[in-house]
């Protein structure tokens, strides 16, 4: 089931990294483009009430939509505060956890779009850094640590996606 209306989130290109890469940070960056991609397209054509849905009794927060918003966090913690040392509120301060909370007016485009601009901010953060640098803002791990930890969360919450899109219209695949 497709949705065309103004709240839904349109596909994006992606393409597989470079099988013969050899720049380690240049990896691992297309692979969580990939990622990135791959997690926007599993709720893309979903309207809101699919993409909002909590089908998951074990795990009731947890919505496509949600699970956007969560590695929106993800990225702005970990990419941008943390190695980065960007000067930027959090978006996962409390408890539980609230980036997995959806607000009114939360939907599939506005919250694509919200992922996608942290995409930028993430990748202006750490423009030029080097992988064996220390995270700017507490120093406790490398950027490369970082990034790699950024791309295996990702790839975890993009599973997710994978079960929650087939529960909501049966759509299976990469």
């Amino acid at each position: 089931m497709s949705n065309t209306s103004s709240s839904a989130a349109e596909p994006v290109d992606r393409s597989w990294p470079d099988a013969i890469a050899e720049d380690e940070a240049g990896i691992q960056w297309d692979f969580l483009r990939f990622l990135r991609a791959t997690a926007v397209n599993k709720v893309a054509g979903l309207t809101r009430e699919q993409a909002a849905a909590t089908p998951l009794p074990v795990s009731p927060r947890m919505s496509a939509l949600g699970v956007l918003k969560h590695l929106t966090a993800v990225e702005r913690w970990w990419l941008s505060i943390e190695a980065g040392g960007a000067d930027l509120p959090s978006l996962w301060e409390g408890s539980p956890d609230p980036s997995w909370d959806l607000a009114e007016g939360d939907d599939p485009r506005s919250v694509v779009e919200a992922y996608r601009a942290e995409w930028a901010f993430s990748e202006s953060s750490l423009a030029g850094v080097s992988p064996d640098e220390r995270a700017r803002r507490s120093g406790k791990f490398t950027v490369r640590w970082v990034l790699a930890h950024v791309v295996q969360e990702t790839a975890r919450h993009v599973g997710h996606l994978d079960i929650l899109r087939e529960l909501a219209d049966g759509t299976v695949g990469e």
